[in-house]
């Protein structure tokens, strides 16, 4: 049965449009269509449902006139031409005639390699019909599924996309509706799973309207600090406030056949009520789907094992759960500063090696940035639902400059963490341009109305402040951080530099190919993953296969040239009566470096050379079943 929501515009008949809408403080809703002549009444239910049937068609645009006085928006607006402030317009979900019968959807964590990208940064043009034309591209490198940034209406020309005001109308600044359903087609035409990342725990400072229908969409009983936090378990209220989020979930899944969703911040999701409503999102996403598979994806600052534990069990059902541990690490091992939330991470060999193999390193020990406890153990959960990402938006934009990972930590280190990150049992997730080392940063941007503008800029500075450096930059240096129209251009991919930054394509091609390929990789299972830290900066980790697969090493070296003699490491030695063969190594010509070594190099007489600013991959195999190559004793 196909999923229909109850909230908005939802044509029926010829010409016709039931519309239904939430504003128990409301005496009197009318819909006053642009060009009629009067409003048209809506009657009230005994909840605070305003509805009615009326000869409006398809394309006819319209507010709520709320108690024979102010003009609004429709809260479940489809669609917002003029954005949040204008008109609604009347839109018919069912009418694109799709061509995706076949697509099954997502159906789990494993083997999805996730790429997220902002629409309106993502082509020079910032729009669906123009990503259309990149998709080949990604499904060429071996992403098999994106992950949206906030598609919200926002206002103004461009925003990074969690100012969300309208929930359920796409940005117009992107196409229409139907471009977008277009959009996901033509992903799913090539293999490739969309997942659209969603803000539930706050809306945007400007064209949000939720409060002139109903106060209740939001509670005083929690604090957020992005403003005043939504409603899940606050009074009577509560109900109609869930439902609205509910269906805007579902209506993702069915009216554009998305294949899950990013819930962002759940942590700020606040319910204590016996079903939390992120349980009854997921839930609810998958019924509306219709059979195909979804994933959802929760971002949890604390990383809490809650998210993905499985209902039965007393969690919230989700498939994947970002975990920002990693990123953390591998940014102070790239700069070598541990300031402001990174002050709790050193990004040594320890730490790197830790984070692998039990999926995130604070699972509850103290954490200084926060005076408190973070965590709760994710050793047991399967590697494949904790995302791992070396750069995303929040930890581009919200550093000063938007810089890359491989501006602020030199290419070959870059290097040496992609192997690490791409070769590790978790799922990856690359942010737009990664792939070839762009040169563009990712900043946060907004286009708002001027006294807006002011007074966000402010906070920026405030927030990027907190790290020392950063703040030293504004403060003494004259260092400007834009938010405006020149940090949007900035943002904006630069696609001619994909076909001049071949070594890092192909880097990320060659490890993304391996990890399909290579039936240990495969099979992401970190239980079968072991480790040994060789110095401050330098680690190995032995992937253990059967007895016709062998076994892998990968060795990590993020410091000088490291000689170890003796070599007392047991996870160094190869099975018995086998052998180590050189694999891939970071600095290959091809990926940009400057020369691989050697097998000998590797070894000599009495001890290992492990080669500094380097990552080796080195599978073991008896000759009889690979056929006779270099390969280096134990």
């Amino acid at each position: 049965m196909t999923w229909r929501g109850t909230l908005g515009a939802r044509p029926v008949g010829q010409d016709g449009t039931h519309f239904r809408v939430w504003a128990p403080s409301r005496r009197m809703v009318e819909v006053s269509v642009q060009g009629a002549a009067r409003p048209l009444p809506l009657v009230r239910d005994a909840r605070g449902y305003f509805e009615g049937v009326h000869p409006v068609p398809v394309g006819a645009r319209y507010k709520y006139r709320l108690d024979d006085r102010e003009e609004f928006p429709d809260p479940a607006s489809r669609f917002q031409p003029d954005g949040p402030h204008g008109h609604s317009e009347v839109v018919d979900p069912w009418a694109h005639a799709w061509s995706d019968g076949d697509w099954k959807g997502l159906t789990s964590m494993r083997g999805q390699v996730l790429y997220e990208l902002h629409l309106g940064t993502f082509t020079p043009e910032g729009t669906y019909a123009a990503a259309i034309e990149k998709l080949p591209l990604l499904a060429e490198l071996g992403i098999t599924c994106l992950e949206l940034m906030p598609l919200h209406t926002c206002p103004g020309r461009f925003n990074w996309g969690y100012d969300g005001a309208q929930l359920f109308a796409p940005h117009p600044a992107y196409g229409r509706p139907e471009s977008l359903r277009a959009f996901v087609e033509a992903a799913h035409r090539l293999g490739i799973g969309v997942v659209l990342d969603v803000v539930y725990n706050h809306l945007g400072p400007d064209g949000n309207y939720l409060a002139q229908y109903a106060p209740g969409y939001f509670t005083k009983k929690y604090e957020n600090e992005w403003g005043e936090p939504t409603n899940f378990d606050d009074g009577e209220h509560a109900g109609p406030s869930r439902e609205f989020f509910v269906e805007n979930a579902c209506a993702w899944m069915a009216e554009y056949h998305f294949d899950g969703l990013r819930l962002d911040a759940t942590q700020s999701l606040y319910d204590d009520g016996p079903r939390h409503i992120v349980q009854v999102i997921t839930q609810a996403a998958r019924e509306a789907a219709g059979g195909r598979g979804v994933l959802i994806i929760a971002e949890n600052e604390p990383q809490d094992e809650l998210c993905v534990r499985a209902p039965e069990r007393g969690g919230w059902g989700a498939d994947g759960l970002w975990v920002d541990d990693f990123h953390h690490s591998a940014r102070v091992a790239a700069t070598g500063r541990a300031e402001a939330y990174l002050q709790d991470y050193r990004g040594n060999a320890q730490e790197l090696l830790s984070c692998v193999l039990r999926n995130s390193l604070y699972q509850g020990q103290y954490y200084r940035w926060q005076k408190k406890a973070r965590g709760c153990p994710l050793w047991r959960v399967p590697a494949s639902a904790c995302v791992f990402y070396l750069q995303n938006h929040d930890q581009l934009a919200n550093m000063l400059g938007g810089h890359r990972l491989h501006h602020v930590g030199g290419e070959r280190r870059a290097r040496v963490l992609t192997m690490l990150w791409l070769l590790s049992p978790q799922t990856p997730m690359f942010f737009m341009g990664q792939e070839w080392f762009a040169s563009s940063p990712f900043h946060y941007f907004v286009d708002h109305k001027p006294e807006l503008q002011a007074v966000v800029r402010q906070g920026r500075d405030a927030f990027i402040g907190q790290f020392e450096s950063a703040r030293h930059a504004l403060e003494r240096e004259g260092y400007e951080e834009h938010v405006d129209e020149r940090a949007f251009r900035r943002s904006q991919l630069d696609w001619t530099e994909r076909e001049r930054r071949v070594g890092p394509l192909t880097l990320h091609r060659e490890l993304l190919r391996l990890r399909r390929e290579d039936p240990v990789l495969a099979r992401q299972d970190g239980s079968q993953l072991m480790g040994a830290v060789l110095s401050e900066s330098a680690f190995l980790l032995r992937y253990l296969g059967g007895d016709e697969e062998g076994d892998r090493l990968l060795l990590v070296n993020l410091g000088s040239e490291l000689e170890l003699s003796p070599c007392p490491e047991p996870l160094l030695a190869p099975p018995r009566d086998e052998g180590w063969r050189l694999g891939l190594s970071s600095e290959e010509v091809r990926f940009g470096g400057t020369g691989s070594c050697s097998l000998d190099s590797l070894r000599v007489e009495t001890s290992w050379r492990v080669p500094g600013m380097t990552a080796l991959w080195m599978t073991s195999a008896r000759e009889s079943r690979t056929g006779p190559g270099p390969r280096m004793a134990g």
